[in-house]
């Protein structure tokens, strides 16, 4: 095996997936929002709300879109960079994958289009239904993907067949009973919601510093907080036990994430280190130390142990033979902290909205806006950082203790052919990020106003097409 197209087909894997993965959890937290708050204008029949369930309608739809594309590619790239992958999981994956495509993406595309046409032409509440079978079409979608990547963390339900060698699924519950499809889908809903309340927060909180339709956004920001504060708290929460699943059945990538190559009991956790990053430097400087809290996030206890790097990579040996069973240290360190050290920081920007909106000072809080319209960037960080860790975490595995990453790649392609691919996804996808980021930013800054005229990016009046007219 050609090692240096391996890595290729990594990282370019790697590229596709985290791109991809920007998205997903926008749809999933902004479908939902906007589903409340066309449910919000179908109670009381305010037009204000109708104009704001279309204009974060238009970013809705924007984000589907691209997110769409960039999902597709990954599927090719199954059969042609993962072809050993494929025919190993392939008894295994076609059951939630044809699940995805024949119930949850269809699902959420055709009520995708009967809500993008159906205004003014649907019955009311058959148009707010659309609404929200395309909120759960996309929960469902995720789901399904969810269960396929924890059976790779936990493989759960198969069977090897004798002749081939390869697992076959013999009971498909016990997929979507995993504990880590179970905790880890939980966790991606909660996310999402954090996703898609923090861009509505940072749009509404824009429009507010400059006084566009302050009546009218004041309502989304408040909607945002209400949603904001109890997934950004429950996600911390989830996030915390999923840790203890992960130290039942994937030691090693829990011992990374803190670089504990000594098994210890109680452990601590570091703020942050210096060194420390491979079994030939295990000597860390550890700055700020927190007593247990390594053991309670690993094991739930403040005295539980954690089995250490060198330990486990022993016994990885003897039960598989030779062979470096240690993911990428810094990756896995970095990333953890990456992704806890922005959660935390959520709820106390939604505690801080709440305290202004219950002073009654919501609308003038000129710091708060700009602080929250500069945060709609800590989900996409934490989210990445979060999949990161996830994904690393398990290395060397494909699937786990079943197939190694080298084992499951395509040898009938060339280092070259994979590069040649590599660079042209890297231009594809600056160009969709760019138009992406270009159609949200364009649409978010399109105020609303009672002639249903636009607002420019310094926020007077123009004639800028009505955002409710743009689909």
């Amino acid at each position: 095996m050609d090692i240096s197209q391996l890595d290729l087909s990594r990282l370019q894997f790697a590229t596709t997936t985290i791109f991809h993965f920007l998205f997903v959890p926008v749809t999933i937290g902004l479908a939902f929002l906007v589903a409340i708050l066309q449910t919000w204008w179908h109670r009381s029949g305010h037009e204000e709300l109708r104009r704001l369930t279309r204009f974060f309608g238009t970013l809705l739809v924007i984000n589907i879109a691209i997110g769409v594309v960039t999902g597709i590619v990954q599927e090719f790239e199954f059969g042609m960079n993962w072809s050993q992958y494929s025919r190993f999981v392939g008894d295994v994956f076609g059951a939630p994958l044809a699940m995805e495509g024949l119930v949850a993406f269809f699902l959420e595309s055709t009520f995708l289009g009967l809500w993008l046409f159906g205004w003014d032409v649907l019955p009311k509440r058959v148009h707010l239904a659309c609404i929200w079978a395309l909120a759960i079409g996309s929960a469902l979608s995720a789901a399904f993907i969810m269960a396929a990547n924890s059976w790779m963390q936990h493989p759960v339900g198969i069977d090897t067949d004798p002749t081939t060698g390869r697992p076959v699924l013999t009971d498909i519950g016990a997929l979507f009973t995993n504990p880590v499809f179970t905790w880890g889908y939980a966790h991606v809903l909660l996310a999402s919601l954090v996703t898609g309340s923090v861009l509505m927060l940072a749009v509404s909180a824009w429009h507010l510093r400059r006084g566009s339709s302050p009546e009218a956004f004041v309502r989304t920001a408040k909607l945002s907080l209400l949603v904001l504060l109890p997934s950004s708290l429950l996600v911390l929460h989830v996030g915390s036990h999923l840790g203890i699943v992960e130290t039942t059945y994937q030691p090693m990538k829990v011992a990374a994430m803190e670089a504990q190559w000594e098994t210890c009991s109680p452990c601590s956790f570091s703020v942050a280190q210096t060194g420390g990053w491979t079994s030939s430097d295990q000597d860390a400087t550890k700055i700020i130390e927190v007593p247990h809290l390594l053991s309670i996030l690993a094991t739930g206890s403040a005295d539980g142990q954690v089995t250490g790097l060198d330990e486990l990579q022993s016994q990885y040996e003897e039960k598989y033979g030779p062979g470096d069973y240690t993911p990428n240290v810094p990756v896995q360190y970095w990333s953890m902290r990456t992704m806890a050290y922005l959660a935390t920081l959520l709820p106390l920007l939604a505690l801080w909205g709440v305290w202004l909106w219950w002073r009654k000072k919501l609308l003038t809080a000129r710091v708060f806006h700009s602080v929250a319209t500069w945060s709609v960037l800590t989900p996409f960080v934490m989210n990445t950082a979060g999949w990161m860790l996830t994904e690393n975490g398990r290395q060397p595995w494909i699937v786990q203790g079943l197939l190694l990453t080298k084992d499951g790649n395509s040898p009938s392609v060339s280092t070259g052919e994979v590069l040649l691919t590599l660079v042209v996804f890297w231009v594809m996808y600056l160009v969709l990020g760019a138009v992406w980021v270009h159609l949200m930013r364009r649409y978010a800054r399109r105020g609303l106003d009672e002639t249903g005229a636009g607002v420019d990016d310094d926020g007077d009046p123009s004639d800028n097409r009505p955002v409710v007219l743009t689909y």
